[in-house]
Parts: structure tokens; C-alpha cells; sequence
């Protein structure tokens, strides 16, 4: 739920002059965004020290890119197996889901292995990973994007929560 402007202006009022700056830096960014709540996710950013930004970046894209680009006019015109199945017969909005959702556990998937930091399937090999925040420059900052898949049908930008993969 989004702060009222006395409520929102008292933080601000109580930060110095640099993190006032980045939190309204946050809350435009978040705005641009079409971001719900675009003052708590700054006033979280802020106070907490997480990578909201960076976080609500890479799983909007992965909504936007690998999920319900599937919905794009010819999406499915790169696929020769749906091209079969149209001409088959198979309903197009059907398979649109169908695909869309493919993907849609793809992503989870991906997400899911990328948290755990490691192959938890592989003993005796000393090699993990990270998913980390990068500043304007493109160097790490140090704060870890941790928990990604937990958040991704929250992200959906329709609104739904992925609801209608599962129609």
C-alpha cells in the first residue's frame, strides 16, 4: 500500500541529503515502471539496503522477453511443431498458453537453480554462483538479487500472477 505524501515526506525528512536523493531517484524509477507501491519499494531499497530496482528489473524483463513474447503476432511462426499443430487443427490461443507457460517454468526453473547457489545434486566440487546487482559502470555492488524465483509470478506485469497459464 502506497505511503501518503506526509508519511512518505517525514522519511524523506529524516535522511540525509544523499539517501533523500537516491530515494527519489527509487521512487521515479519505480513510477516509471508502473511499479504498485513505487514509495515502499524505495523506502525498502533504502532502509534495508536490498536491490528492489535490480530485482524488479530482471524479473519484469523475464515476464516480458521469454514468457509473453509467446503472445507476439508470429511468435509461434519460428516453430515448426506449432506450425503443425495449427494446421492440425489446435486452437492458437491455446497453444499460445501452452508455450507461454513452457516457458513460464523454464524461467522458474532457472531462477530456482540460480538461488540455490550451487548443484546440490554434485558433491566435492567447490564451484558456485551468484546473482548480484550491478551499478551504472556494470561493476557488481556487492548486494545479492537472493529468492528470484519466490517472486517471479508476483511480477507478471498483467497483473495476474500467471493466472491465466494455467486456464
Amino acid at each position: 500500500m502506497s505511503e501518503t505524501p506526509s508519511e512518505w515526506q517525514a522519511w524523506l525528512n529524516g535522511l540525509d541529503a544523499s539517501q533523500r536523493a537516491a530515494a527519489q531517484s527509487l521512487r521515479s524509477q519505480f513510477e516509471a515502471l508502473d511499479a504498485d507501491d513505487a514509495e515502499g519499494w524505495a523506502k525498502s531499497e533504502i532502509s534495508e539496503d536490498l536491490p528492489h530496482l535490480a530485482r524488479f528489473v530482471l524479473l519484469r524483463s523475464l515476464w516480458r522477453n521469454p514468457i509473453d513474447g509467446w503472445a507476439d503476432p508470429g511468435a509461434l511462426d519460428q516453430l515448426p511443431a506449432a506450425q503443425r499443430l495449427l494446421a492440425a487443427g489446435a486452437d492458437k490461443e491455446d497453444l499460445v498458453r501452452l508455450v507461454r507457460a513452457v516457458a513460464y517454468e523454464a524461467v522458474f526453473s532457472t531462477l530456482d537453480e540460480l538461488d540455490s547457489g550451487g548443484d546440490v545434486n554434485v558433491s566435492g566440487i567447490d564451484a558456485g554462483w551468484v546473482v548480484m546487482e550491478s551499478g551504472e559502470d556494470g561493476a557488481p555492488t556487492g548486494r545479492v538479487l537472493s529468492g528470484l524465483h519466490e517472486d517471479l509470478l508476483t511480477m507478471n506485469p498483467s497483473g495476474s500472477e500467471g493466472a491465466d497459464l494455467w486456464q
